[in-house]
């Protein structure tokens, strides 16, 4: 996509990735918080809010900012656009495991939903803190029925859209009965960590959006993924859940694994993009500068060790030799994140703009030019 921002026009494209996202001086972009009912702030006609689901139950992480980044990113494609009409859009971040903050849902001020990894299990009934999986996680789990019945409304809305990453994505796989968690023992090599391999499938190969992701990959089905996780999803031996497309499988050589790392469980009304999707790697990771930025930060403000970061350097600057691993990366997460994701906040803006009367030429298949 061209750079509209004038900042990054300027200073360069890691503008605004040197601070917190919260702190763009655009106007185009703002940021919320909420760990409490009082901490949402009122609804906005001119801002077009994007919830995003927080599950790393305060863990230190890289991936809730990266996702913001994205979104924030989205309205530097659009600045010309948002500073000519007065609108905006704002990641209202919901504290959902450690909080029991879940959004409303679609309908009223949501329409894109984007869900975070974070530590333990999968199912929060088993982080009593001492688990061998729960990471020291002791969590509450009253927050999953309403997030489940959360995923219910995202459903049944053809306008809504709700992209899972990891944690999520494992949420993502017991609500629908996609698949079940299982713990990665001494036999697969335990925790899978780094940059790694997925396969897409033949169904993927068929998709009217990842067969064009198949088109760029060596064999037509060999992506790179940067990973860290605990558990595989299997999928169970009973029929698959309304709308649900394998996307992608782990890779055990030349052939596929048992793991489902890619799923779609609904699609937009054109029927080429996703609107309910879930990944257990991270496209929101996408490009290795703009994530020692971060690193640095976030050492900076204090939220994050030193031994943390370090461990995040080598993930991220761990490769495959010869070959570009940083651009099959980012063609991952074009695929299988950002294209769609701006896709769906283009149509939020285009429509919100419509119902305001304000004049907008903005197409969101715009979104999907890649080149």
């Amino acid at each position: 996509m061209p750079i509209a921002c004038r900042y990054k026009t300027e200073l360069g494209r890691q503008f605004c990735v040197s601070d917190c996202p919260a702190n763009a001086p655009c106007g185009a972009f703002r940021f919320a918080r909420v760990e409490k009912p009082e901490d949402l702030p009122p609804a906005e006609a001119r801002v077009i809010d994007v919830a995003l689901l927080d599950l790393n139950h305060g863990w230190q992480n890289l991936g809730h900012d990266s996702l913001v980044h994205a979104v924030l990113e989205t309205s530097c494609d659009l600045l010309p656009l948002l500073e000519r009409t007065g609108l905006a859009l704002r990641v209202v971040s919901f504290a959902v495991r450690d909080h029991g903050m879940v959004p409303e849902g679609p309908g009223g001020r949501f329409g894109v939903y984007l869900g975070t990894g974070g530590p333990g299990h999968l199912d929060p009934r088993c982080n009593d803190g001492v688990g061998p999986f729960s990471q020291g996680i002791h969590e509450n789990p009253s927050w999953e029925a309403p997030a489940f019945a959360l995923f219910d409304a995202i459903r049944d809305d053809s306008d809504a859209a709700l992209f899972a990453v990891c944690h999520t994505f494992g949420v993502l796989c017991r609500w629908s009965g996609a698949a079940r968690p299982v713990a990665r023992g001494e036999d697969k090599g335990g925790k899978l960590s780094g940059v790694l391999e997925n396969l897409l499938t033949d169904e993927a190969r068929r998709h009217p959006w990842f067969s064009r992701l198949a088109a760029e990959l060596p064999g037509g089905r060999r992506l790179r993924i940067l990973d860290n996780r605990l558990f595989d999803l299997i999928p169970g031996p009973g029929a698959p859940p309304a709308g649900f497309i394998p996307i992608g499988y782990e890779s055990e050589g030349e052939e596929p694994g048992e793991a489902l790392t890619m799923m779609e469980l609904a699609r937009d009304r054109g029927g080429v993009v996703p609107r309910i999707f879930g990944v257990n790697h991270h496209p929101e990771i996408v490009n290795r500068t703009r994530q020692m930025g971060i690193l640095r930060q976030k050492l900076q403000r204090g939220e994050v060790t030193q031994e943390w970061v370090q461990e995040r350097i080598e993930i991220l600057t761990r490769v495959y030799p010869d070959e570009d691993s940083e651009q099959r990366l980012h063609v991952t997460s074009d695929y299988t994140l950002l294209a769609p994701l701006r896709f769906h906040l283009y149509r939020q803006v285009r429509e919100r703009a419509e119902n305001l009367g304000l004049p907008v030429e903005l197409r969101e298949e715009l979104a999907l030019d890649l080149a």
